[in-house]
């Protein structure tokens, strides 16, 4: 065993003058310390909590410390992990109740708890008893290792590279979280103007390529006939000179367009809508608000 590996003064923290640590002090009292990274050891034996604990009591990953759960079982450690959901890593022996009790956790961790984001990295005291490489393959578990290879200082780059991946996993969480909510406002948005609104896309040919339900009740067309119709079906031409050179200009210089047209129902009847007109990826989306229907002239 390398004698560096097990020396653990270089996760000691220099002891401070006492000029430096007031100032130090002040400065916490300022400024709240960041919350601690929760990591969660599994193990019957006493003395390995003790051991690991005191290895990586110095450790400290993105200005964050370290704060340690305890767990003597396996049915102890899904309790915690059930009541503490913000926990970044898992240390869990394999052999504790029963001899392969470990891999029971892991396995209800992702399966039955559900929780993707926490890191696990199993370690066994006996690994003549466990097939590694059938482990990590049939196991959701981010590292395995054997007690007695795991030195001071692999453990403590076990617990960082962990934490990091940790951090990064949780960071993508929240944005998804985040997107999500977004996505479903936005749905939220959509049903509303679908109650509302007439919606129309028009693909870069200028054919249609969408329209909503309110569209096809609106001019009295099913959507089959509609999708992939010319708009002129709708509004047939002339068209107002001024009125479509302003729609087309806006359009061309990426603005949108607003503005009341006249189109025609099935049963020839006259509607009129307020229309904005947007581009998009070259085709051209068209939401419009019913003024009135009045009968066709004529």
């Amino acid at each position: 065993m390398n004698q560096n590996d097990d020396d653990t003064d270089w996760m000691i923290e220099d002891e401070a003058q006492p000029g430096t640590q007031a100032r130090a002090n002040a400065s916490a009292s300022a400024t709240p310390a960041p919350a601690p990274w929760r990591v969660l050891i599994v193990d019957d034996d006493v003395d390995v909590h003790v051991v690991t604990k005191f290895s990586l009591s110095n450790a400290c990953f993105q200005g964050r410390r370290l704060s340690f759960l305890h767990a003597y079982s396996g049915e102890e450690a899904l309790n915690v992990l059930r009541n503490t959901p913000d926990i970044a890593l898992v240390l869990l022996d394999v052999i504790m109740e029963t001899s392969d009790a470990g891999l029971h956790v892991a396995r209800q961790i992702r399966d039955q708890l559900h929780n993707q984001l926490v890191r696990i990295v199993l370690r066994t005291g006996q690994p003549g008893q466990a097939l590694e490489h059938s482990i990590i393959l049939d196991y959701d578990i981010n590292d395995f290792w054997c007690k007695t290879d795991l030195t001071t200082r692999k453990l403590f780059t076990t617990v960082i590279s962990s934490l990091r991946a940790y951090a990064g996993l949780e960071e993508a969480h929240r944005h998804t979280v985040t997107l999500q909510a977004e996505l479903d406002a936005a749905r939220k948005l959509l049903a509303a103007v679908d109650q509302h609104a007439v919606v129309l896309t028009l693909d870069p040919r200028g054919r249609i390529a969408s329209v909503n339900d309110k569209c096809c009740a609106v001019f009295q067309f099913s959507r089959e006939e509609l999708l992939g119709a010319d708009p002129r079906l709708l509004h047939a031409p002339p068209y107002p000179q001024d009125q479509l050179a302003d729609a087309l200009q806006a359009l061309k210089d990426g603005e949108a367009w607003t503005d009341v047209i006249t189109t025609w129902r099935r049963d020839g009847q006259e509607v009129r809508l307020r229309v904005t007109a947007t581009g998009d990826d070259g085709g051209v989306i068209l939401v419009g608000s019913v003024l009135q229907a009045l009968k066709k002239p004529l």
